[in-house]
């Protein structure tokens, strides 16, 4: 089969091709892959990056003829066998995949005809990841503000994420961005590249415009941890209809006690073990006080910090650390709380409705149907 008789996709099928989740090959360099890939891509390099860099330096030194050569002589013998039964038994795994590089040039061409001889045709798509990311930005550009949005807030702990997660039509930018708003909390993850989030954020605006009805979203500013919001997104958010879920501060400590803390030292032994793990989530929730310590004054900060490291010494000897909820409880009613108040000031002509879970949910519902 010659190179010219082998199957490329153009850009007008990306829309169907994302949609129906076909699996993907980038074939690019690692260090590529980690800056940002389509959600679900799998990384399977024809050159690893040393390689890369090496024909890129003879590319700019002596020509492409030298660059393309010196390339085929890296990746050949056992490299090259190793490379294509890597590609091959993918192929074979995903028998409706795509693969890609960055422009759809060399490297796709050469991995797709090596893929050939071998016995599996595996389309390629024109224009590769660059044609690709540029579709994934025009879906935020032109999707955001047609969505028909109703954004959820309300004061820190009253679980705005977890009501979202029960609605039939919601997006999940936190979880997106693999973040959780608050200075604590389970953070041992990372947070995706500001590529991947944008282009996960693209996918999960595609899927949601194929259906009519309201889309519910958490009240968020622009900046979620390290990442930010699109700004055609964050200006749509700021222009839509606001709910507001409310709960007794009781409720709210105790959901915060099982984010902060439950959840939080999960996250951090599953990180790190069980003897660094605690060590770390203690650093942590030390650190994630003391980024705020200017806001809560020395002397309250000073207060605090000595019940936590009090609720901490309790945990490290098998209690609960129960002491965790009073300065919890301080952080809810003399922190948040009054940056909530100042901001919603600000928004009090959006609301369009307040109220508990049950009575929200009521309320929303409608908006969220066809």
């Amino acid at each position: 089969m010659t190179q010219a008789s082998l199957p490329w996709l153009g850009p007008e099928t990306f829309h169907a091709l994302l949609l129906a989740e076909h699996p993907l090959l980038d074939v690019r360099a690692p260090m590529e892959f980690q800056k940002g890939s389509i959600p679900g891509a799998c990384n399977l390099p024809l050159l690893e990056d040393d390689e890369r860099e090496r024909v890129g330096r003879c590319y700019k030194q002596q020509g492409h003829d030298a660059a393309v050569a010196l390339g085929h002589k890296l990746v050949s013998g056992a490299t090259r066998e190793a490379r294509i039964e890597a590609w091959y038994r993918w192929a074979k795994e995903n028998p409706e995949g795509l693969l890609f590089c960055f422009r759809g040039g060399q490297r796709s061409q050469i991995t797709q005809r090596w893929l050939a001889e071998a016995g599996a045709v595996v389309p390629g798509l024109s224009g590769g990841y660059k044609a690709l990311r540029q579709h994934l930005l025009a879906i935020i550009d032109r999707e955001s503000p047609r969505l028909p949005w109703r954004v959820v807030g309300g004061r820190t702990g009253v679980g705005k994420t977890r009501f979202l997660d029960t609605l039939p039509r919601a997006l999940d930018l936190e979880g997106l961005a693999v973040h959780r708003g608050s200075a604590f909390g389970p953070k041992a993850t990372p947070q995706p590249t500001p590529i991947n989030f944008e282009n996960a954020l693209a996918v999960a605006l595609l899927r949601l415009a194929q259906a009519p009805g309201g889309i519910a979203i958490e009240d968020e500013s622009r900046a979620i941890g390290r990442l930010s919001v699109p700004e055609p997104l964050a200006e749509a958010m700021k222009a839509a209809p606001l709910y507001l879920l409310e709960a007794d501060l009781e409720a709210r400590v105790d959901l915060t006690f099982e984010e902060y803390i439950t959840d939080g030292l999960a996250d951090h032994l599953a990180a790190y073990g069980e003897g660094a793990g605690f060590d770390a989530f203690a650093i942590y929730l030390r650190g994630a006080l003391g980024k705020i310590e200017r806001r809560l004054g020395g002397a309250r900060y000073q207060t605090l910090l000595f019940v936590l490291n009090e609720a901490l010494d309790d945990q490290a000897q098998g209690g609960e650390g129960l002491l965790h909820r009073v300065w919890i409880e301080t952080l809810l009613t003399d922190y948040y709380d009054p940056m909530y108040d100042y901001q919603l000031e600000k928004k009090q002509d959006r609301v369009v409705f307040s109220g508990t879970w049950d009575a929200l949910r009521e309320a929303l519902l409608p908006e969220l149907e066809p």
